[in-house]
């Protein structure tokens, strides 16, 4: 058997519906873009700062957007000797740099406003507010072609939870052309901008965080390390467990792998160890992607967690 045919795919939970989900997705991202452009050239021409903060706004969309079809395209690709996970990791990449990029967006969103409530401008509301409303319409649409893959795709469900985020900001714009229509109390474009940055800086630093977190090898958010252990011991046969890890691949496909004690069992007996405590961690869990050690005693330490030391300290250790 050639050595590639021996490769693993490692596919995200969109590969049975891959086709209709990356359909679907492709349509959000170019919809998505018009409307990013369209309130970009409208924010600059109407003078509203509210509409550029919810360009921002958009933009965010627009890379969540990106990064849930990347994620379905790279699930495609074939793993290779050198990238044995795909590349999957590229969508983590993106989006610490999508982080950045909003972090410094919404820090000068920030001042704008601040500059803007000193002295307000007057504000072309009509075209505005016709933006805005496209807006509102388009993001309507992209809600509503996603609904039906939100509840079995993570990548999908993260995606359109952005977009009804988005809904949010579109309304805002909409509602303070409304007031400054017949009122011209140009303030309150500013104050609206001045809530989209906030809540664009909000997500910037949140998603920096948990970009971060998965660089760094962090347990899952969501997953309870503890509650994982317990449920490792409760399989029939498993007498304890060391070297617990846990992390994230990508958006969805977990990793674990642990050290199990079974005793002196014979080898079919282990196999169907291993096999429940694999299905066990899919259901409860979502960990799809094991490495499980069944040994008779412990081959070096009862710790769950263990600590792995630098490769200058093992060298000390072993006398090299």
């Amino acid at each position: 058997m050639p050595a590639s045919a021996e490769i693993h795919t490692h596919e995200h939970s969109a590969a049975g519906g891959a086709a209709p989900v990356k359909g679907r997705l492709a349509f959000a991202v170019v919809l998505t873009a018009v409307v990013l452009i369209a309130e970009l050239i409208g924010g600059f021409w109407a003078h509203s700062l509210a509409l550029l903060s919810d360009a921002a706004h958009v933009f965010t969309d627009l890379i969540s957007l990106a990064l849930s079809l990347g994620a379905v395209v790279l699930a495609s690709r074939p793993v290779t000797k050198e990238h044995t996970y795909g590349w999957h990791r590229g969508e983590i990449l993106a989006a610490m740099v999508n982080g950045i990029l909003l972090l410094g967006i919404s820090a000068w969103l920030l001042h704008a406003a601040y500059e803007r409530l000193q002295d307000p401008q007057e504000v072309r509301v009509s075209g505005m507010l016709a933006v805005a409303v496209a807006g509102l319409i388009a993001n309507g649409i992209i809600a509503f072609r996603l609904r039906g893959h939100a509840h079995d795709n993570l990548n999908v469900r993260s995606a359109y939870l952005h977009v009804l985020a988005d809904l949010g900001g579109s309304v805002g714009v909409v509602v303070a052309a409304l007031i400054m229509l017949p009122t011209g109390w140009y303030i309150v474009d500013p104050i609206i901008a001045l809530v989209i940055a906030v809540a664009v800086l909000a997500g910037s630093v949140r998603l920096l965080l948990d970009t971060a977190h998965v660089l760094l090898e962090g347990v899952p958010r969501g997953i309870d390390l503890n509650a994982v252990a317990a449920t490792i011991r409760e399989t029939p046969g498993v007498e304890n467990l060391h070297d617990l890890h846990i992390w994230t691949i990508c958006s969805d496909i977990l990793a674990l792998s642990v050290h199990v004690t079974v005793g002196d069992q014979p080898a079919p007996a282990r196999d169907e160890i291993v096999r429940a405590i694999n299905g066990d961690l899919r259901v409860r869990f979502g960990i799809t992607e094991t490495t499980i050690q069944a040994e008779s005693r412990p081959c070096r330490t009862d710790e769950l967690i263990h600590v792995v030391p630098h490769r200058e300290h093992q060298d000390r250790r072993h006398g090299a």
